[in-house]
């Protein structure tokens, strides 16, 4: 597997063949930080945990430096930080059962640099061997700029497949904002009800963040909780836990489309949705 950036790396936690980690792998999650995959892609390593036939391969584009940090790690470097962090993301991908986990290690900066084709370059060459059947990434609508960046480049990597290696699926997930304004008939609906240990688990892993300050693991999970039980406001819940996702599989298809008026489609008929019932109800 030929990576671009200095230090990245290909691991595979169960030894096998880097051939094999790729042939094997149906399902893929592409995120910019250690911990973006358990937070966001949690849906795609449930399907695929102990499921015949299926596994998981995860994809961290950035190197993990910048991140906050407090208590144990406030004095920790940045140097010092990229190493814990990919340790943490090497012990999801062995409590997981991923595949195998690809370390890009790009900068932040690279990956929201639009002139970085390098970082598309190495997405593409992994999908283009892994073909995967579904792909979770960040949604457009994300305010982390690097998270929309990776987003991105994902969806420029996925253009460039052939139409016959193309995912079946390709979902923009919740990390930094939630999808809950979308209308619910537009809302790519993933229930985690079940295994709820597994991804409880998988974020407990990333000490750093969580001793460094930030609760991603409480967050998500109550997020997801508060999904499900606000999904319906007439129904009783039938799920405790949901997470929501874009569809951006028509985005991947037609590269006609603009992902930006893409994306504002859905704002804008939020917008309307609401206009509307304050003209009903006045």
């Amino acid at each position: 597997m030929k990576l671009s950036a200095n230090g990245s790396e290909f691991f595979i936690p169960d030894g096998v063949t880097e051939e094999e980690a790729l042939k094997r792998t149906t399902h893929v999650g592409i995120g910019a930080h250690q911990d973006d995959l358990e937070i966001m892609a949690s849906h795609g390593v449930l399907e695929c945990f102990h499921v015949e036939g299926r596994k998981f391969l995860g994809i961290t584009a950035t190197n993990g430096a910048g991140s906050p940090r407090a208590g144990a790690y406030a004095k920790t470097t940045d140097s010092e930080m990229q190493k814990i962090r990919r340790g943490e993301q090497k012990k999801a991908a062995i409590l997981g059962e991923y595949s195998a986990m690809a370390f890009l290690n790009h900068s932040s900066k690279d990956v929201k640099n639009p002139a970085a084709k390098h970082v598309t370059d190495d997405i593409l060459g992994i999908l283009s061997l892994a073909k995967p059947q579904v792909v979770y990434t960040h949604n457009f609508a994300d305010k982390h700029d690097t998270h929309v960046g990776v987003a991105i480049k994902t969806l420029a990597a996925l253009r460039a497949l052939p139409a016959t290696d193309r995912p079946k699926k390709v979902y923009g997930c919740e990390v930094w904002r939630s999808l809950d304004w979308m209308q619910d008939s537009e809302k790519l609906v993933m229930d985690l009800s079940n295994r709820q240990n597994m991804p409880a688990a998988l974020m407990g892993l990333y000490d750093s963040q969580i001793e460094g300050g930030k609760r991603y693991d409480l967050a998500a999970m109550g997020r997801w909780r508060a999904n499900a039980t606000f999904f319906a406001s007439h129904d009783t819940d039938t799920s405790t836990a949901l997470a929501f996702a874009m569809d951006l599989t028509p985005l991947v298809n037609d590269p006609k489309i603009d992902p930006i008026e893409f994306t504002l489609g859905f704002i804008n008929r939020f917008s309307k949705d609401v206009a509307d019932r304050i003209k009903a109800m006045s």
